[in-house]
């Protein structure tokens, strides 16, 4: 997979796809950065086993589609079996990551009148050995009616029976309304954070809502952490609860604290 140059606030992501670093560098840094999220996501679900996860953000342009997907590629690199969904109705960049076919999709499987979904006609093989992906499919004019439907909730816990873990690409939480309601019915949401680019009201509002909806907060990724150690100008972090990290935070390109 290429590793795409992408600038902060475009459409590059959804034109070209996510950097897929675990796969074309995984032995860096960042790799690692993105393991470790693994690790940390399976310290969360150690009372509580966690089936379907989702990464959603504050606002566009915070970098969850790239986690997203990165950490679905973590996971299926350890041996699970692993669907990841585009649920960003509106602004899709899982088929261009994996570089598949989008014309059809899950708008096309929620929109559907079928009583039942056939797996195999919708999912597509990502490319990487026990991922499997189910991109957006074509843009409806209703995305928040779709996922925000009971045949949304239904579809994801059908898939919990065939994947090990359903991994969800959603949209950011203070643009729609339909993340916060799908949200309460998965068994965790991982906010993802840039540093430096998201205000930390809104970050405080974000928590707020998925709180608000009972959400299960698993944490936070902090994207774009200066690190003297990556080589590439940014890092990951995963902690819980939300907020920016201390200098020694910047220097590492790491946040590891948890709450309990």
């Amino acid at each position: 997979m290429p590793l795409f140059k992408k600038k902060r606030g475009t459409d590059d992501t959804i034109e070209n796809g996510a950097k897929l670093i675990t796969l074309a560098k995984p032995k860096s840094p960042v790799a690692e950065q993105f393991r470790t999220v693994r690790t940390n996501i399976n310290f969360m679900a150690v009372d509580h086993p966690i089936k379907s996860l989702a990464f959603t953000s504050a606002n566009i342009s915070e970098g969850k589609s790239t986690i997203a997907a990165n950490v679905a590629v973590t996971y299926a690199q350890a041996g699970r079996k692993v669907l990841l969904i585009d649920a960003d109705l509106r602004r899709p960049t899982v088929h261009a990551t994996f570089n598949l076919s989008n014309h059809v999709g899950l708008s096309t499987v929620i929109s559907s009148t079928a009583k039942e979904v056939d797996l195999d006609s919708v999912v597509q093989e990502s490319g990487v050995d026990n991922l499997y992906v189910l991109t957006a499919g074509p843009m409806p004019p209703n995305p928040a009616e779709l996922i925000g439907s009971r045949r949304m909730r239904d579809f994801v816990k059908m898939t919990e029976e065939h994947y090990d873990l359903v991994i969800l690409d959603l949209a950011p939480i203070l643009e729609v309304s339909d993340t916060q309601e799908l949200s309460s019915h998965l068994d965790g949401v991982v906010l993802v954070v840039s540093q430096g680019k998201t205000p930390k009201l809104a970050i405080k509002r974000a928590v707020e809502m998925l709180k608000f909806a009972k959400v299960r907060i698993l944490g936070y990724v902090m994207n774009d952490v200066s690190s003297e150690n990556s080589g590439y100008g940014y890092g990951y972090g995963y902690g819980y609860g939300y907020g920016y990290g201390d200098e020694d935070t910047k220097k590492k390109g790491l946040f590891s604290k948890f709450r309990k």
